[in-house]
């Protein structure tokens, strides 16, 4: 499977805080709001959260994982699991008006657009930014998984070609189990 890891909601969008987080500089023991412990080929992590309205049209805040789940579903829609499901042809999120975080001081949601330094800095520590884009709206604009080896693994379109690999090819030889 491939996971889709989120970022704290009252993560302030600075490259420090969210590279401090990303590299776990408080030292937490888990995940969670002081810091983020796991790496892996098949997991990625998104920033930052965002709003949108719930059924009853009032308006929330909802984790990264809320519009990347849709973006992954709409990626597969128009293409395959093997295409980036970044930029703005397949990663285009649709199920938010706005991205940003809850403020710690007062409860509120800040809206951001995530610039490029903070993206560049967020690269670094391989997390992906969800940002918005004039003439394009809000769109994922990145692609990496929180390998801690320097492979292929470390895209998440790779990720999900090995996931779907190894499905398929499980069913294909499924009837040739004991057979010579």
């Amino acid at each position: 499977a491939f996971i889709i890891g989120d970022t704290p909601m009252r993560l302030a969008g600075t490259a420090t805080e969210i590279s401090n987080w990303a590299n776990n500089s408080s030292s937490a023991l888990d995940n969670g709001e002081d810091g983020l412990v796991s790496s892996s080929d098949y997991l990625g992590v998104f920033y930052p959260s965002g709003k949108t309205t719930d059924n009853s049209g009032s308006s929330i805040v909802v984790p990264p994982s809320h519009m990347i789940t849709r973006v992954l579903a709409n990626n597969d829609n128009l293409a395959y699991p093997w295409f980036a499901p970044a930029g703005t042809r397949r990663g285009t999120v649709d199920n938010a008006t706005a991205v940003g975080y809850i403020d710690v001081d007062t409860g509120e949601f800040e809206t951001i657009s995530v610039t490029e330094g903070v993206r560049d800095s967020m690269h670094t520590v391989k997390v992906n930014p969800i940002t918005f884009f004039s003439g394009a709206g809000i769109v994922n604009f990145g692609n990496l998984t929180r390998t801690s080896a320097s492979s292929a693994l470390n895209r998440i379109n790779v990720s999900r070609l090995a996931v779907y690999l190894r499905t398929q090819l499980d069913a294909i030889a499924k009837p040739f189990i004991f057979e010579p």
